[in-house]
């Protein structure tokens, strides 16, 4: 996923206000424990060193309907130089960001005067684009790398912190956007209200914001406990999302819900307030399950410690049968699985990966080694442990040869199978 926070918000588990509204009177929804930092991989070399590691709390705003975490931990160390997620390693985002482009160009009329925007745009993998259509971009990332990467391929990029006053900034210098895209970004922003407010500020008065989001309604039905983690700030629903956005002068007026991510909200933002049927819908939909009162969460930690329990028991037996096990996909959600349910080098023999700014480096927690995706055919392990299994499909079938030769995937999400 994409990243993008404010250096100057921070805060303890003790402060205990609701990101969006503020609200101090939060109920919890599930506990992690204290673990790692999700993309901090580590280097042969800090093995030796303490590895720092925060509380992974989970709370509930019953005034806003915001599910989210409760510990911010610094900006600067979830998104240093040596930050490894880039976008264009999958190929199921690339078509779907292209896709996602194709459609708003066409919809919106967009040509060399417009000016498309992206927040937390990484390494220019959806505004290479635009680019090719002859549109004007602009991306904004925290990472340097990233925006190194996206220059190298023809996407304008500025290594900057988004928020009201740097939003206020780019206006001020005639930038205001057609379009603004903002692809799971929201979700990892401190400041929510001051990103919000940004977005607000460097829209045209006829712009608009295209975000997207993992929807807490299909990880909360699925069990997707693995895309929680420090980076992951809040879990919104649709609900939550339109209070946020009112307060700041934009509307909420189209809605679709997406498969990418193990579920995913794509929302159209406007500043006139013109809902379509498929946003009244949603919040109708939402209201009658109770997504915006703490009992829709309440059994969310029971199934949670079900699926750990039935995933050790599996690995377990399969290690008590002499199997060998890896695992693919040194994703985010990898680590907070294999921390949470307590998965280390006793169960697997390596972490295999396309990304080569991953490989040779360890699993945060448990410092299971990181290897090349070749490992996986080379070695031709018993079973392997689908850690991203949002993107099951594309990569069963990218293993296919190892699946011709007897090997077989775990997906552990939403209960532990063998395929």
């Amino acid at each position: 996923m994409n990243k993008e926070t404010n250096p100057s918000a921070s805060r303890s588990e003790t402060e205990r206000a609701c990101r969006s509204c503020g609200h101090t009177d939060l109920e919890q929804v599930l506990d992690l424990g204290t673990t790692a930092l999700a993309d901090r991989m580590l280097h042969e070399s800090q093995l030796d060193e303490h590895e720092p590691t925060f509380p992974l709390k989970v709370v509930f705003c019953p005034s806003c309907s915001l599910m989210q975490i409760l510990e911010t931990v610094d900006p600067g160390m979830l998104f240093d130089e040596d930050y490894p997620y880039f976008s264009s390693f999958s190929n199921y985002l690339l078509e779907h960001s292209k896709k996602n482009v194709l459609e708003l160009i066409e919809r919106r009329g967009l040509g060399p005067d417009s000016l498309v925007v992206e927040l937390a745009s990484n390494d220019g993998y959806l505004l290479k684009n635009y680019v090719d259509g002859g549109i004007p971009v602009l991306g904004i990332d925290p990472v340097p790398a990233l925006c190194e990467a996206a220059e190298k391929i023809g996407v304008p990029s500025l290594a900057e912190f988004f928020g009201i006053d740097f939003a206020k900034k780019l206006a001020a210098e005639g930038k205001q956007a057609d379009i603004i895209h903002a692809n799971n970004v929201l979700a990892h922003v401190a400041d929510t209200n001051g990103f919000v407010a940004g977005i607000a500020a460097l829209l045209k008065p006829e712009g608009m914001a295209v975000i997207e989001f993992p929807y807490v309604r299909d990880l909360i039905d699925h069990c997707e406990f693995d895309t929680i983690y420090h980076e992951h700030l809040c879990y919104f629903s649709v609900t939550a999302v339109d209070n946020l956005l009112r307060r700041h002068g934009l509307f909420l007026n189209d809605v679709w819900r997406l498969p990418i991510h193990g579920g995913s909200l794509r929302l159209f933002i406007e500043k006139i307030d013109a809902p379509l049927k498929s946003v009244t819908g949603l919040l109708a939909e939402e209201k009658e399950l109770g997504i915006d009162r703490i009992d829709y969460y309440r059994e969310f930690s029971r199934r949670v410690e079900t699926l750990k329990g039935n995933l050790l028991t599996m690995l377990t037996d399969l290690k008590g049968q002499g199997k060998s096990i890896a695992a693919y996909g040194a994703a985010a959600k990898g680590s907070t699985m294999i921390n949470y349910v307590g998965i280390g080098t006793e169960f697997l023999d390596f972490v295999a990966d396309k990304n080569i700014h991953k490989q040779g480096r360890y699993m945060p927690g448990q410092r299971i080694p990181i290897v090349a995706a070749e490992k996986i055919a080379e070695n031709q392990p018993d079973f392997v442990l689908l850690l991203p299994w949002n993107l099951e499909n594309e990569i069963l079938a990218q293993e296919q040869a190892f699946r011709d030769k007897g090997g077989k995937f775990i997906i552990p999400v939403p209960d532990p199978h063998i395929v």
